[in-house]
């Protein structure tokens, strides 16, 4: 075990040494863009650190000619790899999140309620999350009550069930360190549209983490549509112990009498899928891949899917909430 964290560590080392770093900016405030998407236009490419840092170069990446940059609340950017600085400015968008939901903080009583997550121990039913994937679960809003949002479960799966036969090591998990984000958008004719938050939720799952992660939102302030909400869960890759994230690629590169083979990385916790839930109510869209369109997860959009065929069409995030009177 001490072999594979001095590996790991040496790779860090050399590749943050030994490749060209590009830190993102804000134009106005000249603060780091946390998490900038960085797409090359051959359906792959990597996101930015919480700095708004990032590595590229030609000799890691010799066919990339250019760069497409995107965050929420900023202009994309297009430029050429070989112009590629130092640093590199995003315009902040003119037309800043509006209020979308409401005007003003509702007061009083409130219940709170809690819509239960779905979730099992079966690791052969469960979502294989890699960088270029992002899945959306929608909740739709059943009566004109105000609702808080203020945690959402998001069901997990650190390992499989029959870790311990396969360890060599029986004391303890495998470990691992995953930065993974949150979005939240609202219903735009039955597809995730706008986000309801630039807010940076972000947070990181380790082989210690409970089955069912409650991620605390309650200072987010986002307030449930009248038409519902997608709410989205994205991995943006490993981090080290410090939760900084580690420069990740989305695939691995695979000699084979063929050639090279690129095969996409993937990253634990796994994300269970169930069949219990009637209602199709999950979504998945491929961030380099397509504009990022989102599409329903099921058989008449998504081919091969050893999930589909299993009958399993929903991931099974849950919800809880501050429901206010009328």
């Amino acid at each position: 075990m001490k072999l594979k964290y001095l590996i790991t560590l040496l790779f860090v080392v050399y590749y943050t040494n030994s490749h060209s770093q590009t830190t993102i900016l804000d134009s106005v405030s000249k603060k780091g863009v946390s998490f900038a998407t960085i797409s090359f236009g051959n359906g792959n490419g990597l996101f930015a650190a919480e700095d708004g840092s990032f590595y590229f170069t030609k000799k890691l990446y010799s066919d990339i000619d250019s760069l497409y940059i995107s965050a929420l609340g900023y202009k994309d950017t297009k430029l050429a790899s070989s112009s590629l600085k130092d640093t590199l400015y995003l315009t902040p968008q003119s037309n800043v999140l509006d209020e979308v939901i409401v005007t003003a903080k509702p007061t009083g009583k409130f219940k709170e309620v809690t819509l239960k997550p779905t979730d099992h121990n079966d690791y052969y039913k469960c979502w294989l999350p890699t960088i270029e994937s992002e899945i959306a679960v929608f909740f739709p809003n059943t009566d004109s009550k105000p609702k808080h949002l203020t945690k959402v479960l998001i069901p997990i799966k650190t390992e499989a069930k029959d870790w311990k036969k396969r360890s060599k090591s029986k004391q303890a998990k495998r470990p691992f360190s995953t930065l993974f984000r949150v979005q939240f958008y609202d219903n735009n004719n039955g597809l995730p549209g706008d986000v309801l938050t630039y807010e940076k939720a972000v947070f990181i799952a380790t082989e210690n983490t409970k089955p069912v992660f409650e991620f605390d939102v309650s200072g987010f302030d986002i307030f449930i549509p009248k038409e519902g909400i997608y709410v989205s869960v994205q991995v943006l890759g490993f981090t080290d112990k410090n939760g900084k994230l580690l420069p990740n690629k989305k695939y691995k590169e695979i000699k084979t009498r063929r050639g090279i083979v690129k095969v996409s990385t993937t990253f634990r916790p796994l994300l269970p899928f169930t069949d219990q839930i009637n209602q199709k109510n999950t979504f998945v869209k491929r961030v380099f891949h397509n504009n990022g369109q989102w599409v329903l997860f099921d058989k008449q959009n998504i081919n091969n899917s050893n999930l589909l065929n299993a009958g399993l069409n929903n991931y099974g995030m849950g919800l809880k909430m501050a429901v206010y009177k009328e």
